[in-house]
């Protein structure tokens, strides 16, 4: 398995896998349950620069020349200016008017969303891929990063625990509480 930066051609494992990640949220981001108009809005953001779910934003896990993985990730000062396209596209395309709380802060590059491919799941590609993410920003670049994780979800958090994760606090997003961590040298 290699991790890369992803490239623009990327745009529809990044979908599938970043779909399969939010689920939900984004269906309350566009005010439809629809698998497919959801997917088109991410494939399209995707593959556009300067907007918080763009591929310049996100790292991909391939094995044998298929990405199996995917990661979002940016800097957290960056926030309102990464997601006004978001807001944009959303009033194009769903008629929307989208105004959600701040997910992320200035002082850590915040962790969107990570992706695996179902056929993948519960090999250690996502753990591989979260040791990827804290050895580039936390080792390499010397930042702080965060992530929300839901309360209804222990196994994830028992995830990032583990892998250093440390609770710092809870963040409202689309009106549910869900605990904010961060990972700091």
């Amino acid at each position: 398995m290699i991790i890369r930066q992803a490239r623009p051609e990327d745009f529809k494992a990044i979908a599938t896998y970043m779909l399969l990640a939010m689920n939900d949220i984004v269906y309350q981001f566009i005010g439809e349950d629809s698998p497919e108009k959801a997917t088109q809005f991410l494939e399209n953001l995707i593959q556009k620069k300067g907007n918080q779910y763009s591929y310049e934003n996100c790292w991909v896990a391939e094995n044998d020349g298929e990405i199996i993985a995917a990661a979002t990730i940016y800097d957290g000062a960056k926030l309102e200016e990464l997601r006004t396209p978001v807001v944009t596209t959303i009033k194009t395309m769903f008629n929307r008017y989208f105004n959600s709380e701040d997910e992320t802060q200035p002082g850590e590059f915040y962790i969107d969303c990570v992706g695996v491919n179902p056929n993948q799941q519960g090999q250690g590609v996502g753990s591989k891929l979260f040791q990827f993410l804290i050895d580039e920003y936390v080792y390499n670049r010397k930042k702080t990063l965060g992530l929300l994780v839901d309360k209804d979800n222990p196994n994830a958090k028992r995830l990032y625990l583990n892998l250093g994760f440390k609770v710092v606090g809870e963040k409202k997003l689309t009106g549910k509480t869900l605990e904010h961590l961060q990972f700091k040298k």
